[in-house]
């Protein structure tokens, strides 16, 4: 959802060098949202429509209509079809709609006009809503949301008229009349041009001004992503922006049909709930169908040393009962018709399954299997049925073949095996095509790989606090509360509110804590004391819950005495302890992992690949050589560069000093080229090498240099430039 309401303003604008293009401008207050934008080169410039923002759709068929209703409704207050060189401009007012000129109107009579169109939108808004059952018929030709604009005469300012617009491809809002409390649409230019009172709990932004119209809520400047934030009104702005970007990295419910859908990969929680802290429009966009997180009783302490800069502890526990346990679902399509010259079709192979040990996967992860006889010796599973394809649910680990197609032709069979280092379960096997056809040509498999929580993988709350999983805790040295004995799922370090101002994850600790306690849910709506100034009571956020806590018998200030589980020592100040809804975050180790002994090298340098999707390496640079140089790590320098990277092993000459110059001349041809072997050389395979420039072979050596500095070497030579060595033997 949040993908097709984004508006981009274009590449162009992300190279210039100001940021006059970046800023939000008063027309577009209620129209874009100021929070749901990323950080970096796009700011600003890729921005969301708010939630009650609307884009009328163009509709072609229905102009001719639409002129001649609006037409009609201006000639009953005073429109006058006048060619445009005989008005008056001391007196008359120009009326435009659609960029094209229809008539004047009095001066005099021009804001009663206005009016009287603002009336007849909102009435049919109302009809169109069913509110209304009969409105009048001049009603019936105005649309509900077209756009009217009037610029009075200034001096020095914008052209005088009345401009109206009702064509597609435009922007418009619900407000609230103040006279009628009806709702009307207004567009963007008409609304630089309005008075409409914001509810910020006082004057509404400017003091004595008479307002004509008022916002619906404070929420209505939020995008959907950002209006489900909760408390976002106590947090420090990036990181509400930070949140809007995170949320649509979580792995939660991305889909109801899960089994009907063939995505190329798709993350998935497993064990999700619905937050006890949650805004007003939770409800309305149906989260409960899609929750993307779980409520976690959080402990704010420095526990130990696993939770510096951002780094969290998690229960193990809890992890272990399922605490954010996820899945990644892939899809292979494979398509056998594709294939030209052969006529492919899957079937099973006809090759006996032969004993061998179990398989184990990365890092030793083993599967459980059941051997075959006592010999313990197991045979590859039956992953493949009669049909060529996988049976659902049998495990698959990394190069096992999992399905099976041959030539009906040739009888040639062909196989596809499971590439990565995960172990994947045939999740399910759907055949794509039609009854008609004999053959299966054509099925799409679906793997799913287990991703439960890990070191190293990324989590975070509904504030922008992100942190990574650092150890996974025993739960019988996680502290525990003295009162209840409660031991937190998720420890976080204190450092990381002062200097980020997240006041809303601390008031959210509250008030879940209460609402849990109380089994109900806690509204977290953004400017909720705003709102309430502006009704009928004033009450403080937080002040009912520390109520409720105190009268449940907990501290009303969300504290509790911890006992920490290895000494059983009892921590001298209170721990801030409550439930905050953390959201597991797609950016997973198991994605990202890159280690590697030995590979795939570049033929040309010899040196070890790139890429992690091919078993490449990590690029040690130059400014990394720079720090170990600084260390002194000589031998570690060796190591990397040389040793692992491109190790050679190459002749040369000591007296010259030439790399390309030494020969190897074997036995047979020793006597062709007037060099003949000696002694010692009649042991040797190898034969003799000699220097063609010292025409000898007793300064010969054997070293070992990087390949490419070999390659570097023989490309000068080409170009006529000699690179002699100074060997010291």
């Amino acid at each position: 959802m949040s993908h097709f309401r984004s508006i981009h303003r274009g590449a162009y604008f992300a190279e210039l060098r100001t940021t006059a293009v970046r800023k939000l401008l008063p027309e577009s207050w209620g129209f874009m949202c100021p929070v749901h934008t990323p950080d970096g080169s796009p700011c600003g410039l890729l921005n969301h429509l708010t939630t009650s923002c609307i884009v009328v759709p163009n509709e072609a068929s229905k102009e001719d209509r639409i002129e001649i209703g609006i037409i009609n409704a201006l000639s009953m207050v005073g429109l006058v079809r006048k060619d445009i060189k005989d008005i008056d401009p001391d007196h008359d007012t120009l009326v435009q709609l659609d960029a094209k000129y229809i008539g004047s109107i009095k001066t005099r009579d021009i804001s009663s006009t206005v009016s009287y169109l603002r009336m007849m939108k909102a009435e049919k808004l109302a009809f169109e809503l069913g509110q209304k059952t009969k409105i009048d018929e001049l009603c019936q030709g105005v649309p509900h949301d077209m756009e009217i604009v009037y610029f009075p005469y200034k001096k020095g300012g914008i052209f005088p008229g009345m401009y109206l617009f009702s064509q597609g491809a435009r922007m418009v809002r619900p407000v609230r009349q103040r006279s009628s409390k009806a709702i009307e649409f207004i567009g963007t230019l008409e609304q630089s041009m309005m008075s409409i009172h914001c509810p910020d709990g006082g004057d509404g932004g400017s003091r004595g001004l008479k307002f004509t119209h008022e916002e619906l809520g404070p929420q209505q400047m939020l995008s959907v992503v950002a209006s489900l934030t909760p408390y976002s009104d106590f947090n420090q702005s990036p990181r509400n922006m930070y949140q809007c970007q995170m949320a649509k990295q979580t792995m939660g419910t991305a889909a109801q049909a899960l089994p009907h859908r063939t995505d190329n990969k798709l993350y998935r929680l497993q064990t999700p709930q619905t937050p006890i802290v949650r805004t007003q429009r939770y409800p309305i966009y149906s989260m409960d169908e899609f929750p993307n997180g779980t409520n976690a009783v959080v402990a704010v302490l420095a526990y130990t040393g696993y939770d510096m800069e951002d780094a969290m502890i998690l229960n193990k526990s809890s992890v272990e009962r399922g605490f954010a346990h996820a899945s990644l679902y892939k899809t292979e399509s494979i398509n056998l018709s594709k294939e030209k010259g052969v006529n492919m079709q899957f079937k099973s192979s006809a090759r006996k399954e032969r004993p061998r040990a179990p398989p184990k996967g990365a890092f030793g992860a083993e599967y459980p299997r059941i051997p075959v006889d006592q010999s313990k010796q197991f045979v590859e599973s039956p992953i493949i049925d009669s049909d060529g394809l996988p049976r659902v649910g049998a495990p698959v680990w990394t190069g096992e073949t999992y399905y099976s197609a041959t030539d009906t032709l040739t009888g040639k069979s062909k196989t596809g095996k499971l590439k990565g280092e995960e172990t994947a379960v045939i999740d399910q096997v759907a055949i794509v095509g039609h009854g008609k056809q004999n053959e299966i040509t054509h099925a799409n498999i679906k793997l799913r790989f287990n991703r439960n929580p890990v070191i190293g993988d990324k989590f975070s709350s509904r504030h922008g606090q992100k942190g990574v999983l650092s150890r996974l805790y025993d739960d019988v040295d996680m502290p525990f509360s003295e009162n209840s004995g409660m031991r937190p799922d998720l420890l976080i370090n204190p450092h990381a509110f002062p200097s980020r101002m997240t006041i809303g994850m601390l008031i959210e600790s509250l008030t879940g804590k209460s609402g849990a306690l109380k089994g109900s849910f806690v509204d977290s709506s953004p400017f909720q004391s705003a709102e309430k100034a502006c009704g009928t009571e004033e009450l403080s956020i937080c002040q009912e819950f520390c109520d409720a806590l105190e009268t449940a018998g907990f501290c009303k200030t969300g504290g509790e005495t911890m006992v920490c589980g290895v000494s059983g020592e009892i921590f001298q100040v209170d721990t801030y302890i409550g439930v905050v809804y953390y959201q597991r975050l797609r950016h997973m180790v198991s994605d990202k992992f890159q280690v590697r002994s030995t590979g795939p090298i570049n033929p040309l340098t010899r040196q070890p690949i790139k890429g992690r999707k091919f078993g490449g390496g990590i690029r040690f640079g130059e400014m990394e050589r720079d720090s170990l140089l600084a260390h002194g790590a000589a031998y570690l320098l060796h190591d990397r560069l040389h040793s692992c990277s491109d190790y050679h092993v190459t002749d040369i000459c000591c007296k010259c000093g030439l790399l390309v110059s030494t020969q190897n001349v074997p036995h047979s041809a020793s006597t062709a080229h007037g060099v003949h072997a000696t002694r010692v050389d009649t042991s040797s395979s190898r034969g003799r090498t000699i220097c063609r420039v010292c025409e000898s072979s007793k300064y010969v050596e054997r070293i070992a240099v990087p390949y490419v500095f070999k390659y570097l070497v023989s490309e000068l030579a080409a170009m006529n430039i000699r690179c002699s060595l100074d060997i010291k033997v």
